[in-house]
């Protein structure tokens, strides 16, 4: 099935412009309905853009799911951007980093590639989280940035074909959202940026690096420890530096 998929991408020529040029619509569909506060179509377009994963037997849905669950994450998170900007100017320039995400971040296929789109997945998709809903219940937060976790984590695992992929995508799955469940009592934002989000992101990417660095073998003792001290200091850094008095019943 994947080897069919790639031989129907267009790579280049006029094909592959006219392709380009279908895949930047759909930032320009969202701008536009957005701006004509069309939220929730703006969803829906973003969902129907991705029919080819239902135009299989049902039994394909889930892996088909998961496997754009970045894609859905980022453009779902883009529209909530869009949303909460105040001027078209910025509206604008999430509709830009979504055409570069589209044409650009998202095609690319090796190792360091498809890191960096779930490190970008899981940031975007956190971030929109607490912004939007930043007072929802408990369990919604908790749920969300588990559900946020495991996408990124199995769409980093699976690059590397790790044997474990799914134990460890449910662990950090589990740990985003014990984290949240956690700080969520004391939800404090720094800007736009919710303090679950910044730990999660310091501690995510740390690991991330560790793990492309064992995994090509050029992980020393060295480094392992240089990184797991700069992850604690940042983290211990935010706490100590954080408001909780307003926060404390």
């Amino acid at each position: 099935m994947r080897a069919f998929v790639l031989k129907l991408k267009p790579a280049n020529g006029y094909s592959g412009i006219v392709h380009q040029a279908l895949v930047s619509l759909l930032p320009v569909i969202v701008f536009v309905l957005v701006r004509l506060n069309f939220f929730q179509l703006a969803l829906a377009i973003i969902v129907l853009s991705k029919w080819r994963m239902f135009a299989v037997k049902p039994r394909y849905w889930p892996a088909n799911i998961r496997a754009n669950g970045i894609d859905i994450i980022v453009g779902f998170s883009i529209v909530l951007f869009m949303t909460h900007s105040s001027t078209s100017l910025l509206q604008l320039m999430w509709a830009l980093i979504y055409v570069a995400w589209l044409v650009a971040i998202k095609p690319i296929t090796n190792v360091l590639g498809t890191s960096f789109q779930a490190m970008i997945g899981q940031l975007f998709g956190l971030m929109a989280l607490f912004l939007e809903w930043p007072a929802a219940p408990l369990y919604g937060l908790v749920a969300g940035a588990g559900v946020i976790c495991y996408a990124s984590a199995r769409h980093f695992f699976d690059s590397y074909d790790e044997p474990y992929s799914r134990l460890l995508s449910y662990t950090w799955a589990y740990f985003g959202a014990a984290l949240t469940w956690l700080l969520g009592h004391w939800l404090l934002f720094y800007g736009l940026v919710a303090q679950p989000t910044l730990i999660l992101t310091v501690i995510g990417y740390g690991l991330a690096v560790l793990y492309y660095f064992d995994h090509t073998d050029r992980l020393s003792k060295l480094m392992q420890r240089q990184f797991i001290f700069v992850m604690l200091a940042i983290i211990i850094i935010v706490l100590s530096l954080s408001n909780w008095s307003d926060k404390i019943t």
